[in-house]
């Protein structure tokens, strides 16, 4: 059974449609990643599927349930992480998890236990005394990721679980995802930075304007826009121009000027390797210099790039 299937899901607010027709398939006991910029519709898709929202049209199944049929039913399968943390921060870690421990039914000894049993396997055994107002950004955000958990939920939505953090508690917060899933959990990820969605989510459906524009693997979008990308790093800066012409003449593609002064990249099609070797060679003979060159597939970044240019150019 698949944790989530949603078809034509649509909810307005006014005159402008959050979610315009969204269609998902989420597979039980793996990441899925929501993929979109700010105001994408995102978040207001996470709310409909746990039932915070009413959908205006369009239908919503959580393993089985629907969620406007059955919403007790779904709420029984699911937690959700929002955006910000919904910890108290004049409590300690302990007294958090021991009252939502408590209010969602658990015995006060079992309730203990499950504390110090997620206290300890989120690193924040030493902190655990501590008011919450003195935890760091990232320290506050795995409290809130234990807190959902407090009792293992069959699906787990993560919205946005990272923003703000700084790159360590991103890296302990994806660890943490990554051991909940172990333990048969589905997770359903919401996020605006494409290397969390390329670490962590098996699949990905690319949002944009409330509409999926774009869903797959990691390979398949990759693959979607190009089956390569060629980055140069030039020993002179005054030689781009004249490299992105060439470039673009050799490869017969759209060569990009990054933000360094000595790079470009360029998306291929067809014979990658075949042509990255003509354009270096021709390169070398007109006197350009290439000081670091890299052949691979396209990042996440510019699949999402190219996707959402196609949607702009589509719109126009």
């Amino acid at each position: 059974m698949n944790a989530i299937e949603t078809s034509g899901l649509v909810k307005v607010f006014g005159d402008t449609r959050a979610v315009d027709g969204v269609d998902l398939t989420v597979p039980a006991g793996t990441v899925y990643g929501l993929l979109g910029p700010n105001g994408a519709g995102k978040t207001t898709t996470v709310k409909m599927l746990a039932t915070l929202l009413r959908p205006d049209d369009g239908e919503a199944r959580i393993f089985g349930h629907d969620v406007r049929a059955d919403p007790n039913a779904v709420r029984r399968l699911v937690s959700l992480t929002g955006q910000y943390a919904s910890v108290d921060e004049d409590l300690t870690g302990t007294e958090n998890l021991l009252l939502l421990g408590r209010l969602i039914g658990h015995p006060r000894a079992r309730a203990r236990d499950r504390a110090a049993q997620l206290l300890s396997a989120f690193g924040l055994t030493e902190a655990a005394g501590k008011q919450v107002k003195h935890y760091s950004g990232g320290m506050r955000r795995r409290l809130d990721i234990a807190a959902s958990i407090l009792n293992t939920p069959k699906l787990l939505f993560l919205d946005e679980p990272t923003t703000g953090l700084d790159p360590r508690s991103r890296n302990q917060v994806w660890d943490i995802v990554r051991a909940v899933v172990a333990h048969g959990t589905t997770v359903l990820l919401t996020t605006q930075y494409l290397d969390e969605a390329d670490q962590l989510a098996s699949r990905i459906a690319v949002i944009d304007h409330g509409r999926v524009i774009a869903e797959g693997t990691k390979g398949e979008l990759k693959a979607s826009v190009g089956v390569g990308s060629v980055h140069l790093r030039l020993r002179d800066a005054d030689q781009r121009p004249a490299a992105r012409d060439l470039l673009a003449h050799v490869l017969d593609a759209e060569v990009s000027l990054d933000a360094d002064p000595v790079a470009l990249t360029a998306r291929l099609s067809g014979r990658a390797a075949e042509q990255a070797a003509e354009a270096l060679a021709r390169l070398s003979r007109e006197g350009i210099t290439v000081d670091n060159f890299s052949l691979g597939q396209p990042s996440l970044d510019e699949v999402f790039l190219a996707l959402t240019d196609k949607q702009k150019e589509a719109a126009a």
